[in-house]
């Protein structure tokens, strides 16, 4: 008899475990919501309103933060927040660009390569394991030293440094599908290739690259800001939040808000990002719910 309450009591337990699980996830995803937007909000005001235009030097070097400069000025006297303002609209720009450019290239390969006959495809895989072998940033520095520092040279770089991660992770996946029944059934009644890519493979890979895409987006932040703390990202006037880190460094002691300030905005972006991936590897990928 106490096996039976025993079990019908698991029973009733699992689906209020199952409810919390979902409430957790809602909340991770709801955070990381809120914070990309937050930033994405920043961004979208700047093309609009700016307190003072990002080359003003009209206020004076190393200000306080006060009621006419809310987070103060830098050691050129301009002002701030208008200058992190801008450098929202810039991270952003950098995440979207370089994710894209990643996308187009790594899935195209990843799918060519699950595709290819045996030696072509152990081609690929090589060279992808040697790129993935070296760290994204490195691979963007020496693209970018080839090239000459440039908001655009900087979102080429990265997206073609994470394009190798991309292009792996499709072909494992690819693979995965096309070893599955229904694929040769697709085959055998005549469905050409890109048939079988638009209707089984896409659709089955897509919520777990979806995943790594923003994933990709945070590392390429971290990557540009990484960049232009080296001075080879964007070049002034442009006001990557990497630059405007570096530019602090040496007056960090008197004037800590501008290191801090931009940091802390990195910081938010780069976890809301975090955040988002987490809450969408349960929202889409269904096999993972099933785990759970």
């Amino acid at each position: 008899m106490s096996a039976v309450v025993d079990q019908a009591a698991a029973q009733g337990a699992a689906p209020q475990r199952r409810g919390r699980r979902r409430a957790r996830r809602s909340v991770t995803l709801g955070i990381g919501l809120t914070l990309v937007g937050l930033v994405a909000l920043v961004a979208l005001v700047s093309f609009f309103w700016l307190p003072y235009a990002p080359s003003d030097t009209s206020g004076g070097r190393l200000e306080h933060p006060g009621p006419e400069h809310w987070l103060g000025t830098d050691k050129l006297g301009r002002d701030l927040l208008s200058q992190l303002m801008v450098g929202a609209r810039i991270a952003l720009a950098v995440g979207l660009g370089s994710v894209a450019i990643g996308a187009l290239i790594g899935v195209t390969i990843g799918l060519l390569a699950a595709f290819a006959s045996t030696w072509l495809d152990d081609t690929i895989s090589a060279v992808l394991d040697i790129l993935i072998a070296f760290p994204t940033l490195l691979l963007a520095m020496l693209i970018v030293a080839a090239q000459g520092a440039s908001l655009g040279t900087a979102i080429l770089a990265i997206g073609l440094a994470m394009s190798a991660v991309i292009a792996r992770l499709t072909r494992v996946l690819a693979k995965r599908v096309l070893g599955h029944q229904y694929v040769t059934a697709a085959r055998t009644s005549g469905t050409g290739w890109p048939g079988v890519v638009g209707r089984h493979v896409l659709p089955n890979i897509w919520p777990t690259l979806l995943v790594n895409l923003a994933l990709q987006f945070g590392i390429a932040v971290l990557a540009e800001a990484s960049l232009s703390y080296l001075g080879l990202g964007a070049p002034p006037p442009n006001a990557s939040w990497g630059r405007l880190l570096q530019e602090a460094q040496g007056t960090v002691a008197v004037a800590p808000v501008g290191a801090i300030a931009p940091g802390v905005a990195l910081v938010v972006l780069v976890i809301g990002v975090n955040l988002v991936a987490d809450g969408l590897r349960d929202v889409v990928d269904p096999t993972r719910r099933r785990s759970r």
